[in-house]
């Protein structure tokens, strides 16, 4: 009866120190998962800050190359814009020149004729000139008026003819013309020269053209 309590003392140790075995192996499993958990979710969380930092490089990197190159095209877009306005002020500013020469030319040729019309006109005004004078003062009278219209319509045929700017000088039988062009062509040269003598009944040898 005793050797049965015993034996039974034992199984009763036996069983404990099993369940003891048992709960501490447990234990230790759970601790390990929790570990390894806490550890994967701290590797998670690295691999988050690690893509969370790279996208922020890759957002600076890209703003930075987007300013870049924002600037390179607001540079080049600048040049650009001012390149042709400093070529299209010279090119006002030449054709203006230009312009104003050939203005400036004809102004000063009227002129010359309106104050030669006036000397005649006093000298067939004047009670004190000779018929001879008076006849002669008539006929410079009517010469320079056909002279005046004989310019004014080769410049207009030569503005048919695609040459916008010309001026016409004429001294006696000598005729300069005076063309806004950088060269002339040959048919172009011969063109001119055909409206001038044409109107004007003068020699080709005697026509003088020229550009501006």
């Amino acid at each position: 009866m005793k050797l049965l309590k015993k034996n039974q003392i034992i199984i009763y140790a036996i069983a404990v120190m099993l369940m003891v075995a048992g709960y501490l192996n447990y234990t230790t499993r759970t601790a390990d998962e929790v570990v390894q958990a806490s550890s994967s979710e701290v590797d998670e969380t690295n691999e988050f800050a690690n893509v969370g930092d790279a996208r922020l490089v890759s957002s600076e990197e890209i703003v930075e190359n987007t300013t870049n190159q924002t600037n390179t095209i607001e540079s080049n877009t600048t040049n650009t814009i001012t390149n042709e306005t400093t070529n299209n002020i010279a090119t006002q500013e030449t054709s203006a020149s230009t312009d104003d020469y050939f203005d400036k030319s004809k102004l000063e040729r009227d002129t010359m004729y309106s104050q030669m019309l006036e000397t005649y006109e006093n000298v067939l005004n004047s009670s004190n000139a000779l018929e001879t004078q008076k006849q002669s003062a008539t006929e410079e009278i009517t010469k320079i008026n056909n002279t005046k219209n004989s310019i004014m319509i080769c410049e207009n045929l030569l503005k048919t003819k695609g040459f916008e700017n010309s001026v016409i000088f004429v001294n006696d039988e000598s005729i300069s013309v005076i063309i806004e062009a950088k060269e002339l062509k040959e048919d172009e040269i011969a063109q001119i020269q055909n409206i001038i003598s044409r109107e004007m009944k003068a020699d080709i040898e005697n026509i003088h053209i020229s550009t501006k």
